[in-house]
């Protein structure tokens, strides 16, 4: 199981909440990538069952950059079926992952709810709850796939 977490940072906050995400889903002992959305590879969101995404909110949108990365890199993956998160920091309206989860979910990825916004710099408590974040996820995934293995188990053909 391989997850990501994938995040667009003006100000160092949305980065310090993706890196506790990845903390939460690497307890619980699922591969996980840290990426800046500006590094990551498509083949890196293929392989990738859980892609949790955070952008900064800007004059109440998802900054531009991460629209497009959105719109064009995500897209291209064809992520439907994927398990996805959105997560971001704001100073005043915070609406950017309120538009990442609406844009999984037009995907057809199932999005955990609610999505996890932080008013300015995230303060222990707010870490603990990215963390949580990331435990969920990895727990989700776990979830998940047993669900895979029962199904492909029980669609096997028995002949006597």
């Amino acid at each position: 199981m391989k997850a990501i977490v994938v995040y667009l940072s003006t100000s160092g906050n949305t980065k310090v909440m993706a890196e506790a995400i990845g903390n939460g889903i690497e307890s619980k002992n699922v591969d996980v990538k840290v990426v800046s959305f500006y590094d990551v590879k498509p083949e890196e969101l293929n392989e990738a069952e859980a892609i949790a995404i955070g952008s900064s909110t800007f004059y109440y949108k998802m900054l531009l950059p991460m629209e497009k990365f959105m719109n064009e890199t995500l897209v291209s993956t064809n992520p439907q079926g994927k398990l996805g998160a959105a997560f971001g920091s704001y100073g005043w309206s915070g609406e950017a992952p309120i538009m990442i989860a609406e844009k999984m979910r037009e995907l057809g990825m199932t999005v955990m709810d609610p999505v996890l916004r932080i008013l300015h710099r995230p303060t222990d408590k707010d870490l603990q709850e990215c963390k949580r974040l990331g435990v969920d996820i990895a727990e989700k995934m776990k979830q998940r796939s047993k669900k895979k293995r029962k199904r492909k188990s029980s669609s096997k053909v028995r002949i006597n």
